[in-house]
């Protein structure tokens, strides 16, 4: 067979073919490069033996769902040793930072079950719903405790998750129902009521009263992972509430978003984030003695005792606030604008102003008249029994004995086992 002359469009194509060759190769190197095994950074297994295990999967993002938890499981610790596990070197460095618990970072699977087994765990507390968790769920010599990082009424705090664990601790009557109204074949058997026993920590105040002023504290949810778990008024009212309580002399204007919204990657809440740090940074270069504030990494729980009136959207801020300030205003948001599914999904509706797109141009006059009047005040004291049934201070104690209890069961039905076995 001969071969014609090779014209210049064949070198041309013989050139390119050449180029995409070895692009491709360099590819499939990066690609093996990538699924090659890693060097080993597996930490060894804490020395001792912790009955008592934290486990959070994620990265330095989700660290606020367990540093509530942390002054909770340091008391712990007293009576039951605590190991804190999580899952990536990053959410480990920064926990470390924090307490004097030990933390422990299990990258993969069989590290996690070998870590779980040489402390003898006994039991593992869960601050969150991660589809991570189920790995932890695999390890069957331990009882399994939902005790999630927050008492709110959004729609991911009823998830069918909660079947998988051998017990989930909840704050109250309404977490009970919600449980019970919104999940199928749930007989509520696995719940125990324990209040919040995160608000038990006393905590220094981050900022100090205004001399002259009322501080109004707007401290809105992020957008979540679903539309049905979208709370957050900053993309559809935040910079219309900051402008109107800006323009009021009489007021000093706190702004504390959920972390989510400081890093998130939705457009529109961005957009509507910048817009009130402009307006909060221009008010304050006009009358710097309006001492307006944005409090990025302040504790939210640290602001509560300077606030005369919180306006918040559904999350567990309003009822955090309703548990440790059960005699000071409420405004809620609801960014759907349907007031009747706003009560029948969070009751805490019921005991405070609401902040809709009908009403949200009279957020000025609102924020007056309840610090003037407290129209809701009655309400809300019979609201907090619902949701919470429980005083200050107890809810901890109730924490220890229920997690004692944990353990003392789960080497009860060790025992059984083992005796069933001999038979």
């Amino acid at each position: 067979m001969t071969r014609g002359p090779i014209t210049t469009t064949s070198r041309r194509l013989a050139g390119s073919g050449a180029r995409v060759l070895l692009r491709a190769g360099r590819w499939c190197a990066r690609v093996l490069a990538s699924i090659a095994e890693p060097p080993d950074t597996r930490e060894p297994a804490p020395a001792g033996t912790f009955p008592v295990v934290a486990y959070l999967a994620g990265g330095p993002s989700l660290r606020y769902q367990v540093d509530q938890w942390i002054p909770v499981l340091e008391t712990l610790d007293h009576e039951h040793k605590v190991l804190v596990v999580v899952r990536t070197p990053e959410l480990a460095g920064a926990l470390r930072t924090g307490t004097r618990l030990p933390v422990a970072c299990a990258t993969t699977l069989e590290d996690l079950l070998a870590v779980y087994a040489a402390v003898d765990t006994k039991v593992i507390l869960y601050p969150n719903n991660g589809s991570l968790n189920f790995q932890s769920l695999i390890y069957r010599e331990a009882l399994h405790v939902h005790v999630n990082h927050g008492e709110s009424d959004k729609s991911s705090m009823a998830s069918n998750q909660a079947k998988a664990y051998d017990a989930v601790i909840v704050a109250g009557a309404v977490a009970e129902d919600r449980y019970c109204n919104a999940l199928l074949d749930f007989s509520g058997a696995s719940l125990i009521r324990c209040g919040r026993p995160q608000l038990d920590v006393p905590r220094s105040p981050s900022l100090d009263p205004h001399p002259s002023r009322r501080t109004v504290l707007y401290a809105p949810t992020w957008s979540g992972e679903e539309d049905s778990n979208n709370c957050t008024s900053v993309d559809v009212y935040g910079p219309q509430i900051i402008r109107q309580l800006l323009h009021d002399s009489r007021w000093r204007v706190v702004y504390k978003p959920h972390p989510r919204v400081v890093d998130g990657d939705r457009p529109a809440v961005h957009t509507a984030h910048r817009e009130i740090l402009d307006q909060l940074d221009a008010a304050q270069r006009t009358d710097p003695d309006a001492q307006h504030r944005f409090v990025p990494r302040a504790d939210v729980l640290s602001l509560f005792g300077v606030t005369d009136l919180l306006i918040t959207d559904v999350s567990s801020v309003g009822l955090d606030f309703l548990y440790l300030r059960p005699e000071v205003p409420i405004l809620l948001t609801d960014r759907r604008s349907n007031r009747a599914a706003l009560v029948t999904s969070s009751p805490l509706a019921t005991g405070t102003g609401v902040l809709d797109a009908a009403t949200v141009s009279d957020t000025a006059e609102l924020v007056a008249h309840h610090l003037a009047h407290d129209p809701f005040a009655p309400e809300r004291s019979t609201l907090r029994d619902r949701y919470f049934g429980i005083e200050p201070g107890e809810s901890t104690t109730r924490f220890l004995e229920v997690i004692g209890a944990q353990v003392r069961r789960r080497d009860e039905l060790v025992r059984a086992r083992e005796n069933r076995q001999r038979m």
